[in-house]
């Protein structure tokens, strides 16, 4: 009685102790998919970097260097954030790695949303 006790906890540990991995394409086909969405957001930043540069000298002036910083962060800024995110979810289960990939990108829309706003305000401008 004994030995069937034993070797019953044997395979419960077993099958506890094994976890299975997600497949390995899943993973990358998730990060590639959230990748798209995170090169939108540079080139949205190049484009805001290149036009508001034209119209402030379509108004014979110039950024100023607060705003050339913080252009410049919003071009490296989706950049950086996905490669954390991915570094993060890289291990984890597929539902995780896009929940940290999607986390990652509403943070990255919220900071474009608040340099828009402060461009807008006609702060960095001068």
């Amino acid at each position: 009685m004994s030995n069937a006790h034993n070797g019953t906890r044997d395979d419960a540990d077993t099958i506890t102790a094994t976890r299975r991995q997600p497949p390995r394409w899943l993973l990358l086909a998730i990060a590639l998919f959230f990748g798209l969405f995170y090169a939108y957001d540079v080139w949205e930043a190049v484009g805001n970097l290149v036009g508001l540069n034209l119209q402030a000298q379509s108004l014979d002036t110039q950024l100023s260097g607060v705003g050339w910083a913080v252009l410049m962060f919003a071009v490296v800024l989706p950049i950086l954030v996905y490669a954390l995110a991915y570094w993060l979810g890289r291990n984890r289960a597929f539902g995780v790695q896009a929940l940290t990939l999607l986390v990652g990108l509403c943070a990255v829309a919220a900071v474009s949303l608040d340099i828009t706003a402060a461009f807008t305000l006609g702060r960095l401008i001068l």
